[in-house]
């Protein structure tokens, strides 16, 4: 499992300048990849942000994690995407997810309406022309006659897949997932077997496994997990998000966090790791300083450690 550290917590700020140092630090500190997601209403654009960062972060993967798909038509996604990993030089792996209704019809009076189907057409737009392939195509509700000029490396896509059949679609058609508030449990009897079955039915490599989870190194777990719940509050209101909880058997956001001194922290990663997540999107938090480098110095121990597993 590789760990990668995930931005989500600062999208909010809309402080590009503390979007890039953050980057910047996770590579100086040797992390192989970064996350960052797209709010379907926020204030700073994710796939321009990486790439501004991109100069000052050498060498580390810059992930997108996730950009909703509602919003962007395929093929101006596309060509952004293709367009960012030109100047990448073959670093960025786009995530892509559906986001959720509430926030797609209230926030922006964009109608979520049969999602499974809308993924699909968007897949089959998306994902040929990031790998140079023309498409005509008049789906129900997308349509594209498209071709982009095959320059410079395809770009990997993930999906934000959650349930049976957005995990099938993600398996048989992208090189994988990204979860977020999926505990371990989760991920081994419920995601990891039906992303890998969909994959295998299809001849496609076995798919990637991301996961987003909020970290802390804390003498304090009360404290640490009253934080989690209170900036995440609304989150175990999302049905999505809500059924990941019920099959993990836990009722709050900070259940699936992972928050506990060195020791715990690791024993939990570890046990994410086994569970099959190939990915770790490390959301890290502290009530000061000292815990959020305690939390940092912890996390860059454990890289080399947890990729020797999965």
């Amino acid at each position: 499992m590789r760990i990668g550290i995930n931005g989500n917590r600062l999208v909010g700020s809309g402080d590009l300048a503390l979007v890039i140092e953050h980057i910047k630090q996770a590579a100086l500190d040797g992390f192989p990849s970064y996350w960052l997601a797209q709010h379907p209403a926020g204030g700073l654009d994710a796939l321009t942000t990486l790439a501004l960062a991109a100069e000052v972060a050498p060498g580390i993967e810059l992930c997108t994690g996730v950009i909703p798909s509602w919003p962007r038509h395929p093929v101006a996604l596309a060509a952004q995407a293709s367009t960012i990993q030109q100047s990448l030089g073959g670093r960025l792996t786009l995530s892509v997810g559906l986001s959720h209704k509430a926030m797609l019809e209230q926030g922006l009076s964009i109608p979520f309406d049969k999602p499974i189907r809308h993924m699909r057409e968007y897949l089959d737009i998306l994902v040929p022309l990031l790998s140079g392939k023309p498409v005509s195509i008049r789906g129900e509700s997308l349509g594209a006659e498209a071709a982009f000029p095959a320059v410079g490396p395809p770009t990997s896509v993930l999906v934000g897949a959650l349930g049976p059949q957005m995990l099938r679609l993600a398996g048989e058609r992208t090189d994988g997932t990204i979860l977020a508030w999926a505990g371990p449990r989760t991920v081994r009897e419920h995601v990891a077997p039906k992303i890998r079955a969909a994959a295998e039915r299809s001849g496609r490599p076995a798919p990637r496994i991301a996961a987003i989870y909020s970290v802390c190194v804390t003498d304090d777990a009360d404290r640490a997990r009253d934080l989690v719940d209170g900036w995440f509050s609304g989150h175990g209101d999302v049905p999505s998000y809500a059924r990941m909880m019920e099959l993990e058997g836990v009722r709050r956001p900070s259940d699936i966090a992972v928050v506990g001194d060195e020791a715990q922290v690791r024993s939990r990663l570890h046990e994410i790791a086994e569970a099959g997540v190939t990915d770790l999107c490390a959301g890290e938090i502290g009530a000061n300083p000292e815990e959020e480098a305690r939390g940092r110095a912890l996390l860059m121990s454990l890289s080399e450690e947890l990729g020797r597993i999965g």
